[in-house]
């Protein structure tokens, strides 16, 4: 980080004596590099869109909603105490592995793996920077640090993070077509990597504003949609029903709160592929 140094010195004559004090380093602001990056999923649509609510969100009630109750969590949570989410009602959970191609979750290995250990159904999440790199690099960059499937009925189909730019443009300078081949390309590559094409995380509002109807995805990935309200409302361009919705940013559970679109056999055959 640059930083401007101000030197104060204070010096003072007693007899022979010289004191002199005080080198402060004072920091400037400046953008985090790319691998200083952690934005977890929904940072920018709460920050654009709102939290759908004014006061803090109420616990997730499962007898309140049809559905499978689940969370995702990413470096903010630290090392999660996954027992506790179980005994609370979570089932599955996505948890951040990447974001560009220069970040790594420093805890994903105790959030991806204990999920695993208390009996969740759980996959990773890629925070996309399409300014950054191309689709291609960035699906091998997550492919290769917490990306992977295996048809173990445990592991979720690893998910594509989209949503509004944290440093600048809404759309990140792209056009809607442009877009959408940045989206099919990392799909592809996935594809290729892991057998599963990504499921997509996104907001109604960005992802019609920023690929609208330039491209379709809802005959290969699920939606996992952001909407923070007491009801989904419309959906994306290209999905005619979500698989995850994204429906409070914090509550029972540590990080956002979550649920699948169906029961736990439905949410089995997701895993299975």
């Amino acid at each position: 980080m640059a930083t401007h140094t101000r030197l104060r010195t204070l010096t003072a004559q007693l007899g022979a004596l010289t004191i002199t004090m005080a080198i402060t380093q004072v920091p400037v602001a400046e953008a985090l590099p790319e691998g200083s990056a952690d934005h977890h999923a929904g940072s920018q649509i709460a920050k654009h869109e709102g939290w759908g609510n004014t006061t803090r969100p109420p616990p997730l009630s499962a007898p309140r909603y049809d559905g499978v109750p689940g969370m995702d969590v990413s470096s903010h949570q630290g090392d999660v105490d996954w027992g506790k989410a179980w005994a609370d009602g979570a089932r599955f959970a996505y948890v951040k592995a990447t974001e560009g191609t220069g970040y790594r979750n420093p805890k994903f290995t105790q959030q991806y793996n204990g999920s695993y250990d208390v009996g969740m159904t759980r996959g990773a999440y890629h925070f996309a920077l399409p300014d950054r790199s191309d689709g291609t690099a960035q699906a091998d960059f997550f492919a290769s640090n917490g990306g992977g499937w295996s048809r173990d009925g445990k592991t979720l189909p690893g998910a594509l993070d989209m949503e509004y730019n944290p440093y600048g443009d809404t759309c990140y300078g792209l056009s809607q077509a442009a877009m959408g081949g940045w989206v099919r390309a990392f799909s592809d590559r996935l594809f290729t990597r892991t057998g599963r094409h990504p499921t997509i995380y996104t907001s109604t509002s960005w992802w019609n504003r920023c690929v609208g109807e330039a491209a379709r995805f809802g005959d290969t990935s699920p939606l996992w949609v952001a909407h923070y309200a007491d009801v989904l409302g419309p959906l994306p361009h290209g999905w005619d029903y979500q698989t995850i919705w994204q429906w409070r940013a914090a509550g029972l559970f540590p990080g956002d709160q979550n649920l699948f679109n169906g029961n736990h056999e439905q949410l089995l055959r997701v895993a299975q592929g």
